[in-house]
């Protein structure tokens, strides 16, 4: 069975308190974060970027469990920020974690679900017999204009999910994709900072497609909501995964472990991957998880997930990594005049 042999996290450990960006521009700090249910959110480092904190979350998936490098045959980056708009992201976490040059390797682009569609190529490649190992990341310095609504919440992070046969630690067993020309987000080439349809983000974007998807998967796999220990859906806000979690019958049980944007932001590529790697950090053998992520322009893609008993045993070790809890833990909080340089929104000569 095709499925997750390994995975890993990386969240920088800076963060600004949404309360922080409102009273900047003269919001209501209080309706904000009640608004949002995010109260802050990651920033990179001055040196982090997209490609920095894929090698990282690769590297923690490698040390979880021993992967032969040579028999890494893919790997795919999922981004809105890749620091080239021509030089691969993903060639540079191809040297640094020393796999192979005999490799297939590219970035995507899909707004929020990049990583999830890269997590979809690496199970068709190894499925059909054409490499033995694929890494799908999905990692984000997600953008935000100064004042925008963005800003609030747009994050730094990624994860990255070693796709493979080889006593998985998690079966995926079956994924599907609903996808329509919504434009309800965009950035031209160029631009700094995306735009936003408002109010079109919610409906007809993000809950058109993540019920799509997750109804699509539901009937294809002739499964209820209460047929799974969890549930993780993209979350650009902690607001619209709660609403879609309960339209759609899952309870707040299910989506708590996943649900990390209250003190992670937005990390977009990165977003449900971290939401579902926090809920591997504390899954158990025969827990199904069920996953749909969103990408504005748009489109999502659902799995049905299975872990299985190689997550406990002597070949994958969990506590070779910092998990989300841990990599969330002890955060470092930046003034909006420092989190301005370390976004690069002022420079610094």
């Amino acid at each position: 069975m095709t499925g997750i042999i390994t995975y890993g996290t990386y969240i920088p450990r800076f963060r600004i308190r949404v309360r922080e960006i409102a009273e900047t521009w003269g919001a209501s700090a209080d309706d904000v974060t009640k608004g949002l249910g995010v109260l802050e959110k990651s920033v990179p480092d001055v040196d982090e970027d997209t490609i920095t904190i894929a090698v990282e979350a690769a590297r923690s998936a490698l040390s979880r469990r021993r992967v032969d490098p040579d028999e890494i045959g893919a790997i795919y980056v999922g981004s809105e920020s890749h620091p080239y708009a021509v030089k691969p992201s993903a060639c540079t976490v191809a040297e640094a974690i020393g796999a192979t040059p005999a490799l297939t390797a590219a970035d995507y682009e899909f707004a929020c679900k990049a990583g999830t569609a890269a997590i979809q190529t690496c199970m068709g490649l190894v499925k059909s017999g054409m490499i033995t190992y694929g890494i799908a990341i999905g990692a984000d310095v997600a953008q935000g204009a100064p004042g925008d609504a963005l800003e609030y919440t747009a994050a730094a992070g990624g994860a990255a999910f070693v796709i493979g046969t080889d006593d998985p630690i998690a079966m995926i067993n079956r994924t599907c994709s609903y996808t329509t020309d919504t434009p309800d987000f965009w950035r031209r080439e160029g631009r700094n900072y995306p735009r936003h349809g408002g109010r079109f983000t919610g409906d007809p974007g993000y809950f058109k497609h993540v019920q799509g998807a997750a109804g699509m998967m539901l009937e294809e796999m002739g499964s209820a909501p209460e047929d799974y220990d969890y549930a993780v859906f993209h979350q650009p806000n902690a607001k619209f995964p709660r609403r879609v979690a309960k339209t759609l019958g899952f309870s707040d049980e299910q989506i708590r472990p996943g649900l990390v944007v209250p003190h992670l932001g937005n990390t977009y590529s990165g977003s449900s991957l971290i939401g579902l790697a926090a809920t591997l950090d504390v899954a158990k053998p025969g827990d199904r998880i069920f996953v749909t992520s969103f990408g504005s322009g748009a489109g999502s893609d659902a799995f049905d997930i299975e872990v299985t008993d190689a997550i406990t045993s002597g070949v994958f070790d969990r506590n070779a990594a910092p998990g989300v809890t841990q990599l969330l833990a002890d955060p470092e909080y930046l003034s909006y005049a420092t989190y301005a340089i370390h976004k690069r929104k002022i420079v610094m000569e």
